[in-house]
């Protein structure tokens, strides 16, 4: 029975947990053993967890992170635990994800790996592998990372490092670390991120693209409670739907404000994640919910929704699009980054970013054509592109060929060195 270990910073919970838990799920339906590490949350889960570390590892890592800038440089112990783990387990297959999240060390890690004949499969959901310190840097348009990270301009961001700047030790230590395991393959979430990494220091490193999955058969265009819209008196009104957590200058939060101000009075926005103080802020045309972790409640609301906007100017994917996609409502993605990636002309539309007035004339194209005229493509769109057992499925091929190639190369050591008779 082949062995999957995967470490995360969270299971079962978030966009990176989701993935982890489902592609536990399917390797276990193929008949694999699955183990989850994961360093701050989780949820029941079908695959064997590991909690790496504790809460008190975590705040003394974002201690140092804020205090120093060296983060991923801290819970040595937890880290060393989870190596000897690890080493106890034997999996056949390493899949790493988010490993940012105050709750493991690269250092420790990376030797190890790279001293293991283990095959390793690194799914990049953002790009701070690659940086000195920063997960995101279009927003800034910093290009610092293609050659060599210093004087960080996003210092103060997550990972936010309040007085010291160690943005060009990190880049080297993360060039050299990365770089180090010799049967790594690093797998890009969409072709604008597989991009950013052939212009990185990851350039050389095996590559591939598997575009995120999502519950098709939860995402699905029937709405199994209709009351949304009355509850808030609202019944008739064109329901424009945003989705986020946490919100921010990144997200779109400002543009959709920007928006609501220039809408018919029948149009509603509906924003998911916001906090409490950023819900009291909001006009009398902007519905504000705190964040839905209940995957039906969000289904529902997809759903009901006329149109979703993705204004985030920053997306490695866009898994929320594609799950409005797969429950039949268009929607409407800034041209920047992966966002057009997920939308095409059937089944939404794409424009400038930050351009309000552009935004507001696709907002009205939606509204002539109707809803009913893009569901299907929508829909469609979604199973044929992101349908988790389809793209989840080619991780286990590449689970597969990885250990396949790492059996051949096995035997062709030891035929190297048997003599003959």
């Amino acid at each position: 029975m082949p062995v999957i270990f995967q470490i995360c910073d969270a299971v079962n919970i978030g966009s990176t947990g989701t993935i982890a838990e489902a592609l536990g799920t399917l390797a276990i339906q193929r008949g694999w053993k699955s183990y989850i590490a994961y360093g701050r949350l989780s949820r029941p889960s079908k695959s064997q967890l590991i909690r790496i570390g504790t809460n008190l590892d975590v705040l003394t890592h974002g201690l140092i992170t804020r205090l120093f800038d060296r983060h991923c440089l801290g819970s040595t112990r937890a880290t060393r635990t989870i190596v000897n783990q690890i080493k106890k387990i034997k999996p056949d297959i390493i899949h790493l994800h988010h490993l940012h999240g105050y709750y493991i060390n690269i250092e420790i890690l990376f030797e190890f790996l790279s001293k293991e004949s283990i095959p390793v499969v690194w799914t990049l959901h953002d790009c701070w592998s690659i940086t000195g310190h920063c997960t995101n840097f279009d927003f800034v348009g910093c290009k610092k990372w293609r050659t060599e990270c210093s004087h960080c301009p996003q210092k103060n961001e997550y990972p936010a490092s309040f007085f010291v700047d160690r943005s060009k030790q990190n880049f080297l230590l993360k060039k050299k670390l990365f770089t180090s395991v010799s049967n790594m393959t690093v797998v890009s979430v969409s072709k604008w991120l597989n991009n950013i990494v052939h212009n990185s220091f990851m350039a050389g490193m095996p590559s591939q693209i598997i575009y995120n999955g999502i519950d098709v058969d939860l995402f699905t265009p029937i709405a199994k409670n209709s009351n949304f819209r009355k509850d808030f008196k609202r019944k008739d009104c064109f329901m424009i739907l945003g989705v986020a957590s946490p919100w921010g200058k990144r997200k779109g939060l400002i543009d959709f404000i920007k928006l609501s101000k220039k809408l018919d009075d029948n149009d509603l926005i509906v924003l998911v994640g916001l906090s409490v103080t950023q819900i009291k802020k909001l006009p009398s045309n902007v519905i504000g919910i705190k964040r839905i972790d209940n995957q039906e409640e969000l289904q529902n609301l997809f759903v009901i929704a006329d149109v979703f906007l993705n204004l985030s100017v920053e997306e490695t994917f866009g898994l929320t699009t594609a799950e409005a996609l797969s429950c039949g409502t268009p929607a409407i993605v800034y041209n920047t980054t992966a966002c057009p990636e997920v939308v095409d002309s059937t089944t939404g539309l794409v424009v400038e970013k930050n351009d309000i007035d552009s935004l507001l004339e696709a907002i009205n194209t939606v509204k002539k054509q109707g809803k009913k005229f893009y569901s299907s493509a929508c829909r469609e769109r979604a199973l044929k592109n992101f349908n988790k057992n389809n793209q989840f499925s080619e991780y286990i091929d590449l689970y597969e060929r990885l250990i396949k190639t790492q059996s051949l190369n096995k035997k062709s050591v030891i035929s190297a060195y048997t003599l003959p008779d």
